[in-house]
This record gives C-alpha cells, sequence and structure tokens, in this order.
C-alpha cells in the first residue's frame, strides 16, 4: 500500500521516514518529493509498505505523530490524477510574422 506523508519538516530524510514506518512493518521504498529546481522538499513524501495491514498500523499509529517538530499528516495515497493534453504547440494562428 502506497501512503501519502504530508506536513513533514524540510530536514526530514528518507532514513528518518524509512525508521518511523519500519517500527510498525517492512517498508519497501520511501520518497520525498523535491522541488525540480532547488532540490529541497516540498513537505510530503510517499511511503510503500507491502502488506496493507502494516501499512493500516503505521497510518493509524503514525497520523498526528510529531517527527521533528511537526505533526505528520499519514493517508492512503490516492492515484495521480490524469491531466488533459493542453496541446502545447504552435497553433492558434497567434504569433509568427505579423505586420
Amino acid at each position: 500500500m502506497k501512503l501519502y506523508v504530508g506536513n513533514i519538516a524540510r530536514d526530514v530524510t528518507e532514513d528518518d521516514l524509512r525508521a518511523a514506518f519500519e517500527a510498525h512493518g517492512r517498508v519497501s521504498e520511501v520518497s520525498i518529493v523535491k522541488d525540480k529546481f532547488n532540490g529541497l522538499s516540498k513537505g510530503f513524501a510517499f511511503v510503500e509498505m507491502p502488506a496493507d495491514a502494516e501499512a493500516q498500523k503505521a497510518m493509524a499509529e503514525l497520523a498526528g505523530k510529531e517527527l521533528k517538530g511537526r505533526s505528520m499528516d499519514v493517508n492512503e495515497a490516492r492515484p495521480k490524477p490524469q491531466r488533459q493534453n493542453r496541446g502545447g504547440g504552435r497553433g492558434g494562428g497567434w504569433g509568427g510574422n505579423r505586420r
């Protein structure tokens, strides 16, 4: 089960999250979402736990718990919404060599 972990401090590391969640079961992956321009944490992460029962237990135990001065939000991750293709190319007749 994939879990969303929100409201995490910027100095929380993937190892910190792994340790917190491994106290409740096996963790297969931890990924902190970072800004693509400056590399800083965006304040949320995803933790994958292969056993649903362990993930449910971790979610119940860790929601609202403090980690490095901030209380974590822990929920089941929702699937990423599909984005509509907006075209993005050159089109619409605007631009070019207008005189």
